[in-house]
């Protein structure tokens, strides 16, 4: 074998021929071409040299001795095919991920099936189909035309390399999307008519619709309800700059509103032409709630201080009113300057009411603080609301544990919280329904202060107040704590009422928590720091023993982001093992598909798309003897009654800490 060198990084063409003159033209024919050239004199030593060399190019004689022609082309192209099998595996399991990325086109390239062309004397059809059939991809004859045979080698070298770089193209694109894949954010393509032509993982934990469910479709259709004028305006930046970035509302395929900070590049060919429209889209729906809980609280200081103020100067102008009136009483006796006097006094005292209430909510009228037991509170709120309200109301009392945590706070700003939230609930029960006040020791772990800014870690008593009434529309739940604002009729309400129980609340270092379904009803849950007494022993216990899994699948069943990851941590941190899922629809394909490994389902009732009580139903008809914990803000005692003649174990009320879940957890897994 014989390798003569002109550039190094010319292409190698090999020579395989037993006639000694007839290597030596073709060798001088590549070599003027400009061509590096090995030769080899039969067919089992060109073998040896195309292993060896691996040329780009292979000139080989039909007929020789030892080896022919087309023997030597189907053992050629048969090892070929085998480099790729066996060398490509062994790459691939012997490098990590990031090796493998820079190591596959070289691979590629390698394995590629070198190109061989024929050159013989026969010109019979059979023997041009044998040439193909071995595997060569292309026939000359003898006597050779060298003009014709440089222009065939230069072709096939080009076809040659133009087909390795497209497939070094397509493999890094498939690693660019592989690693596309993995990003948390999700990432899509369109084109310039809002067709999506590209999906990935992230966008499909986000958004909830797979990639073959996506591609094809009209963003503006998939993933908004309304066009929003971001969206417009987005359109005309980015033709102008190539970019744009700004916050979208959106909306998943269970139906939840979702807020994405998005990030747009616009895609052009060669030409510089746009051609499609790259998309970062990253979820901060959790970041804007929390925003709007800062804001909401810096709103209700700033008004608090406002309100501060305008009370001290009305209560200056109703005092001397009120003394007037009380002096006229006695100067003027008749009845009806007695019974004028009378309506004027009165409103002048509800007015001064209303400035207190104003003063409440504005500096929680900070009075003389001292050690409360909580059951009593609730005891002297039972019995006036017992003999006050309308008998239709049913009221109920449940102090669920005896050594309940004291407090220390003012008496009366708590029986003014407790009062406000009855009267609240006896209004939105004017056709009738159970009023119910509770009562019982929580402990606040980091868990939870995660998902409200309001907690912090310790003890609390919390007080439930909760009704079966008409319930609270979503999209005012939040607004329902401003000052002034009301859904009551005009004169039956000021609107101050819960802003009054958030100021003395927060005024006492808690907080409140609302839940509420529309024709369901309503719970107020009210959050006070037990007190630093020797009985609470307010000491965080640090080492308390939690019960550990053993490694059991929990599915986790809920529309909120937040609360499903703060579940999944907290588990998997006590050794269980946890999958996810937003709604029930995903929730039945995952049990579907891994029934037979979860131990307990954790399932919200409130969701969109398919509820839970929905979902357990069609649970419990895939596997009779599933094992459910239903977690619900509000869980009526008709709902409770219902469910528990299914698979549910038991209610885990939200919001929960990990020691509830665990403990409810650990008592289910060993149920029979």
């Amino acid at each position: 074998m014989k390798i003569t060198h002109q550039k190094k990084d010319a292409p190698l063409i090999l020579i395989i021929d037993d006639d000694r003159f007839m290597r030596l033209q073709l060798r001088r024919a590549m070599e003027e071409a400009g061509y590096q050239v090995a030769e080899a004199a039969n067919g089992e030593e060109g073998l040896a040299a195309y292993t060896g060399l691996h040329p780009d190019i292979v000139l080989l004689d039909a007929v020789m001795p030892v080896m022919d022609g087309f023997t030597c082309c189907k053992l050629m192209c048969s090892r070929s095919l085998g480099c790729k099998a066996e060398f490509c595996d062994g790459v691939k399991t012997s490098q990590s991920s990031s090796q493998l990325g820079a190591t596959l086109p070289q691979v590629e390239s390698l394995c590629y099936p070198t190109p061989i062309l024929m050159i013989t004397g026969l010109e019979d059809p059979e023997s041009v189909d044998r040439a193909f059939e071995a595997g060569a991809i292309d026939y000359i004859t003898k006597p050779i035309h060298w003009a014709v045979l440089r222009q065939r080698v230069r072709r096939l070298l080009e076809a040659c390399r133009a087909e390795q770089q497209l497939r070094q193209q397509t493999q890094q694109m498939r690693q660019q999307a592989a690693l596309l894949d993995i990003a948390t954010d999700a990432i899509l393509v369109q084109n310039l008519e809002n067709q999506i032509l590209f999906w990935n993982k992230g966008a499909e934990r986000l958004y909830g619709w797979k990639a073959e469910e996506a591609i094809g479709k009209n963003v503006t259709e998939l993933l908004y309800k309304e066009i929003p004028t971001e969206l417009q305006k987005s359109q005309q930046i980015i033709d102008k700059k190539g970019w744009w970035q700004g916050e979208l509302n959106q909306v998943a395929r269970s139906g939840k509103q979702i807020i994405v900070e998005s990030r747009w590049t616009l895609v052009c060919d060669e030409q510089k032409q746009p051609k499609s429209i790259l998309t970062v889209n990253t979820d901060i729906t959790e970041k804007k709630q929390l925003e709007m809980q800062f804001l909401r609280a810096q709103r209700t200081e700033s008004l608090g201080t406002l309100a501060s103020g305008i009370a001290h100067d009305l209560n200056n102008a109703l005092a001397p009113i009120l003394m007037s009136v009380q002096l006229l009483e006695t100067k003027y006796p008749d009845a009806r300057s007695q019974r004028l006097l009378k309506i004027l006094e009165t409103n002048t005292k509800r007015s001064a009411d209303l400035v207190k209430q104003v003063l409440s909510f504005a500096r929680g009228l900070q009075g003389e603080r001292t050690v409360l037991q909580v059951g009593h509170l609730i005891s002297e709120i039972y019995k006036i609301v017992k003999q006050t309200f309308p008998k239709f109301i049913e009221i109920s009392r449940d102090v669920s544990t005896l050594n309940l945590w004291t407090v220390c706070g003012d008496a009366t700003q708590l029986h003014q919280v407790l009062i406000n939230l009855c009267v609240n609930a006896r209004d939105a029960m004017s056709n009738g329904g159970i009023l119910s006040i509770s009562a019982e020791n929580v402990f606040i772990d980091e868990n939870y202060v995660r998902i409200n800014i309001d907690a912090k870690v310790g003890k609390y008593a919390v007080i439930t107040v909760a009704d079966t009434g008409t319930g609270i529309p979503r999209e005012i739940l939040d607004r329902i704590f401003e000052p002034f604002f009301t859904t009551k009729e005009h004169g039956k309400g000021t609107g101050l009422g819960l802003s009054t129980v958030v100021g003395i609340i927060k005024g006492h270092g808690g907080f409140i928590n609302v839940y509420s379904e529309v024709g369901k009803g309503t719970k107020f849950n009210v959050y006070l720091p037990a007190a630093e007494t020797d009985e609470t022993n307010f000491t965080i216990e640090i080492h308390r023993e939690l019960p550990r899994g053993n490694g059991e699948l929990i599915l986790v069943v809920d529309d909120e982001d937040s609360i499903r990851e703060i579940t999944k941590t907290s588990l998997e941190s006590y050794n269980y093992e946890v999958i996810t899922a937003n709604d029930g629809v995903e929730a039945i394909a995952l049990y579907a598909e891994r029934k037979k490994e979860i131990s307990v389902v954790l399932v919200d009732m409130m969701m969109p798309l398919m509820d839970g009580p929905t979902t357990i139903r069609t649970l419990q008809k895939i596997n009779a003897a599933v094992k459910i914990i239903a977690v619900s803000g509000l869980a009526s005692n008709n709902q409770i009654a219902e469910l528990s003649q299914t698979s549910v174990k038991t209610f885990l009320p939200k919001p929960y800490t990990s020691e509830e879940l665990l403990k409810n957890l650990h008592l289910v897994i060993a149920m029979e």
